[in-house]
């Protein structure tokens, strides 16, 4: 569904584009390549736009929360790194996520004792993960995936749909449990489950630049899920009143977060806790500092049988 969105999306920006370059070319004489050099400009720039909106916002708040300064380049670069992430990702793999992942192929357990879930975040899809999928079956490791829709709904539906994906991994490969590995909201989503369904089924818990405490750019977000994601809201307050984890928990931030404000909430009470101070929202999934660390999680023993 996400999917079929973004399309559309890129399809009637193209074409507006087009008809641009067009006008410029016929009605006022431009050369081609000035007019489609102009657009292209025109086309970055505005879709820019929420990037930088998300950054006011952000740094405000990282200043305000008195967070240890990493020097202006360091900020500048992590601030191109994500916006590279968000057009990578919103242009070209989540568009057309079936083209870049496939199916997911499980082969039967032969002696795994888990495989790994993938967990994507708020308005995306499991084409985010595509590095990163490739990146942990280059490691040795059976990586599954699955898409969180329609996606404005209840986190709490989310948790349903990531029930039943296990449920069919285990099914269908005879493993007794999975690895979640969550992004964004996301981990919202594997803690609502783990409240639900408990952790029989889940070996260990990593989340990625998840809103733990919640965030201030909920307010701007569509849908019953950004609701939910507000801090202090009862949809929180309630998850964090009656979890109870019993597995393994590594909640990894993102110090240039622009996404999660103030940066503090992807950290979770009671769990262990890293932050990557130069990364951003979504360039944590491009991030080999990030792999490193879930692998490493990855391979520590599990909880008894």
């Amino acid at each position: 569904m996400l999917a079929r969105w973004l399309r559309l999306g890129l399809g009637l920006e193209i074409a507006v584009l087009f008809v641009c370059a067009l006008l410029l070319v016929r009605e006022n004489g431009w050369r081609p390549t000035a007019a489609g050099g102009f657009v292209v400009a025109g086309f970055l720039l505005a879709n820019s736009a929420p990037i930088i909106a998300a950054y006011s916002i952000a740094l405000v708040y990282r200043r305000r929360a008195g967070v240890p300064a990493i020097g202006v380049f360091r900020v500048l670069r992590g601030i191109a790194g994500e916006w590279f992430a968000v057009f990578v990702l919103f242009g070209l793999f989540q568009p057309f996520d079936r083209w870049w992942m496939g199916a997911d192929t499980i082969k039967p357990a032969g002696g795994r004792r888990s495989v790994v879930l993938l967990v994507h975040g708020y308005v995306c899809n499991r084409g985010q993960w595509w590095w990163m999928r490739r990146r942990l079956q280059a490691g040795g490791f059976a990586v599954a995936t699955l898409n969180l829709e329609p996606p404005l709904a209840d986190i709490d539906h989310f948790a349903d749909m990531l029930h039943r994906r296990i449920e069919v991994l285990l099914a269908e490969t005879g493993i007794e449990r999975v690895a979640l590995v969550a992004h964004s909201m996301g981990g919202l989503v594997s803690r609502a489950y783990l409240r639900r369904y408990g952790s029989a089924r889940v070996s260990t818990l990593i989340t990625l630049a998840s809103p733990h405490g919640g965030t201030v750019l909920a307010y701007l977000g569509p849908g019953r899920d950004a609701r939910q994601m507000q801090p202090g809201s009862d949809w929180l307050r309630h998850l964090a009143d009656q979890e109870s984890f019993g597995v393994p928990v590594l909640s990894l931030g993102a110090g240039l977060d622009e996404i999660v404000v103030p940066q503090a909430n992807s950290r979770l009470a009671g769990t262990r806790n890293e932050t990557f101070s130069t990364l951003g929202h979504l360039s944590m999934l491009f991030s080999p500092a990030v792999l490193q660390c879930v692998q490493s999680e990855l391979e520590r023993p599990g909880p008894p049988q």
